[in-house]
């Protein structure tokens, strides 16, 4: 069985896109009332395993402040100004999908940044530090960053924000490293690597795919109301990968060696969609489906 669903998230390209029309489909023709029940749920299950794999210990062991700073400097300046603009453009009466644009740029990283990292023969440590560094500090700027830009256009509510970031993000990371710590002592470091913290990775996925389909499954007949939808979404959302792409690169290209800006790429480009995705759907609840769509 578990085969079975490593092979899905392993293909999230694909799965995960089914999931969107599964959603969108079910939407259409069953009742989904039922399903705000699994959002919960599925939020910590996507959330809690990647917390477990994350070595939160390594900040301490910073080394090139220059490469770090700069990369932070990235996150949260130059990608968030990419996405204001673009959402601007593209979704000037439309606020929840300028919202689902705007935190994607906030919450930098992910899950399979430092894996990505030493696939390319990155920095493993330098994407570390950035993942935890961009965690921590996104968790903590998104209600700001949201407010200022948007709360001229939506209600934001700040509070429940922080509550749902606090819940979510920062009750799992606790207890995400006290079971790191638990597994390590008692399985040991080779069986925990080569075995267990594979497992957690399938999890997360599995729960994504899940929170996706109730997301769009949710928000379906209004999503099919307006098909033009989905090319602004697709184009807004290419847009911001390929400029920050763009950004990243050059500036690795100048300023770092080819270990660092491999770790500094990833670091900056890839964001952390999971804890988007938990953070609009629990905050902004039934109004989260249009930008849970951005995200997804």
């Amino acid at each position: 069985m578990f085969k079975y669903l490593a092979f899905l998230t392993k293909h999230l390209a694909w799965t995960m896109p089914l999931s969107m029309v599964f959603g969108l489909v079910y939407g259409l023709f069953f009742p989904v009332d039922f399903l705000k029940i699994l959002i919960v749920p599925l939020t910590l299950l996507m959330v809690y395993p990647m917390m477990i794999n994350l070595q939160v210990q390594q900040v301490l062991k910073i080394k090139n402040i220059k490469l770090h700073f700069i990369a932070q400097l990235v996150n949260f300046t130059v990608i968030p100004v990419i996405a204001y603009l673009l959402g601007s453009f593209f979704f000037k009466d439309q606020p929840m999908l300028f919202l689902g644009l705007l935190i994607i740029a906030i919450l930098p990283t992910s899950s399979m940044t430092i894996a990505w990292t030493g696939f390319a023969g990155g920095n493993i440590n330098a994407a570390v530090i950035m993942t935890v560094l961009g965690l921590v500090l996104g968790a903590l700027a998104a209600p700001v960053y949201i407010n200022f830009l948007l709360g001229s256009s939506i209600s934001i509510p700040v509070l429940n924000i922080f509550k749902q970031i606090f819940f979510f993000i920062f009750v799992p990371l606790i207890f995400g490293q006290i079971t790191r710590i638990a597994l390590l002592k008692y399985f040991g470091q080779k069986k925990c690597d080569e075995d267990i913290k594979q497992k957690f990775p399938v999890i997360s996925g599995i729960s994504a795919l899940g929170i996706v389909f109730v997301a769009l499954a949710l928000r379906s007949k209004l999503i099919f109301a307006d098909p033009t939808l989905l090319i602004n979404v697709s184009i807004s959302v290419f847009l911001l990968y390929f400029l920050s792409f763009l950004v990243s690169l050059s500036i690795s290209k100048f300023l770092f060696n080819k270990e660092d800006g491999i770790a500094f790429i990833y670091g900056t480009v890839m964001r952390n969609l999971s804890i988007a995705l938990a953070i609009v759907m629990m905050a902004f609840g039934d109004a989260a489906g249009y930008a849970a769509l951005v995200i997804a």
